[in-house]
Parts: structure tokens; C-alpha cells; sequence
């Protein structure tokens, strides 16, 4: 059997990560290994325990969850980071992910949900919690295509043709 993947846990409320802690020791494949209350102290024990995973409150005392998953990848490069929000806004989904977060759980899913996260998060796959993904493609698609702009003067001298068939290629 494959050692136990190690958990660090870091939410403002104790409840809330007590019942991480409840979901997550049912599955023998995860061990929480520590937890913390708030952004400082979550970076102390993260740089201390080296966790493989790290599951974050987006919503922190004394910091963003966003900020902290930067933070925290800038020093565990390899921790593989799951964010668990009450938001479901594109906007904090795509932040959560652009800050180096491999998954994104709302708190109001199942708990299921939070350990097919942490099971992605292992295999190196991202993981949009599936309540809000439709809501994401839903957004994206009112993002315009945006036009690719040519600025290399090499372009400039090919022939009207020879720009159509390079704009075809690249598409």
C-alpha cells in the first residue's frame, strides 16, 4: 500500500476544520498531519511539515486564501494546494487557480466532492468543484474571441495569400 498522502489544513473557523478533519481521516489515503487558523500561522507550519497537500480557506483573518496558496507555492513548489470557499464567482475561482491552486471545492458541496479534489490534487489534475463548473462555462463563453495580433515585421512582407494561409495554420 502507497504511504499516506499528508494534509495541512488552514480555516479560520475550528468547526469547519473539524469536519475536514472527520472527512478526510475516513479515507485511507490522506492523513491531516496539522491545521492552522490563519494565513501566519498556516505558512509556519506548511514550511515546517512539508504537507503534499494543503486545503485553504479562501477567506482568512489576517490574509487571502489567494494570497496564501501564492505564498505557499513560492516555498513548497511540489504541495499540491485545494482552495474551499463559499464563493462561487468566476472572478475567485480564476484567481484561485492563477495563484498555483490545483482545485477549487465550494463549502456548501458534498463532502465527496473535497475528496475527489484531494485525489485530483494527487494525480496532478485540476479540480473545479462540479456545482460551480457550469456557472464557469457559462462566463467564459460571454468572453469575446479576441483577435491575435501580428507584431513581427516578417509578417508585413508576406503576400495577402501567405497571411491566410499562416492565420489558417495557427488556428
Amino acid at each position: 500500500m502507497a504511504p499516506k498522502k499528508t494534509i495541512l489544513i488552514i480555516d479560520d473557523h475550528p468547526l469547519y476544520r473539524e469536519g475536514l478533519k472527520s472527512i478526510i481521516g475516513r479515507d485511507d489515503r490522506f492523513e491531516v498531519i496539522g491545521e492552522a487558523g490563519n494565513g501566519r500561522e498556516g505558512l509556519q507550519i506548511a514550511r515546517k511539515l512539508k504537507p503534499d497537500l494543503i486545503v485553504i480557506d479562501i477567506s482568512l483573518p489576517d490574509t487571502s486564501g489567494i494570497q496564501l496558496t501564492r505564498d505557499i507555492r513560492n516555498l513548497l513548489s511540489e504541495a499540491r494546494i485545494i482552495i474551499v470557499s463559499m464563493h462561487s464567482k468566476i472572478d475567485y475561482i480564476a484567481e484561485a487557480f492563477q495563484a498555483g491552486a490545483t482545485g477549487y471545492v465550494v463549502k456548501e458541496s458534498a463532502s465527496d466532492r473535497l475528496i475527489q479534489g484531494l485525489e485530483s490534487a494527487v494525480n496532478d489534475e485540476y479540480f473545479l468543484d462540479s456545482s460551480v463548473s457550469h456557472q464557469v462555462v457559462e462566463n467564459l463563453l460571454k468572453f469575446p474571441l479576441k483577435e491575435a495580433k501580428i507584431t513581427n515585421a516578417d509578417y508585413a512582407s508576406l503576400t495577402r495569400r501567405e497571411q491566410e494561409v499562416m492565420r489558417l495554420l495557427a488556428e
